[in-house]
């Protein structure tokens, strides 16, 4: 139990994909610009990366495996991720239409999002157990998840600051977004 929860806390905060991956800067820096379109985005995110890497998990050693067909995983995770962000689309655009529109077309990207097949692949590649892969694909979203909240409140603080003109927009966020790396790389010798 003490491993599965290190390795939870090393995918959150040592290895963050975003911080110390930066792997799904799209959504970063698109989708947060406010608190609740960020937190939509994250729980987005959540749900496809623990799904697909459910599915994918065991399409690839229930089927792609015993028939010899590895080769395949790419092609197949694809189209399961694919599968699963028009799925959550469906969902978000029936029971939350305003957070659909806030989303915008940050919501279908999260389907050429290479954090999300990144952790698909990492699960095979690193031979988790099924167990090991369920810890990690909860953390590896909850991680973005996190430093998506904590950079929304940011950008939402700044666009009330008084910031020089060539700093507004994207540069101070990508100013922000290095110091939230350098900050979070000191939990480097917390696992």
């Amino acid at each position: 139990m003490a491993e599965m929860f290190s390795m939870f806390l090393a995918a959150v905060l040592i290895n963050n994909i975003v911080l110390s991956k930066f792997l799904g800067m799209c959504p970063f820096l698109g989708v947060s610009k406010k608190l609740s379109s960020a937190i939509g985005m994250g729980a987005a995110v959540i749900f496809v990366i623990f799904g697909a890497s459910i599915f994918t998990y065991g399409i690839y050693y229930l089927v792609l495996e015993p028939n010899g067909l590895d080769y395949m995983k790419l092609i197949v995770f694809i189209l399961v991720i694919a599968a699963f962000v028009q799925f959550t689309e469906m969902v978000i655009k029936k029971y939350s239409p305003s957070l659909y529109k806030a989303l915008g077309i940050y919501l279908p990207l999260i389907t050429t999002n290479c954090a999300v097949l990144f952790v698909a692949l990492d699960n095979i590649t690193s031979k988790f157990t099924f167990t090991e892969m369920l810890v990690n694909s909860i953390a590896v979203p909850a991680g973005f998840m996190l430093v998506l909240v904590i950079f929304s409140t940011i950008r939402e603080r700044l666009d009330t600051a008084d910031v020089p003109n060539s700093f507004k927009g994207n540069p101070i966020a990508l100013i922000v977004a290095a110091v939230m790396a350098l900050a979070f790389s000191a939990f480097a010798g917390l696992v």
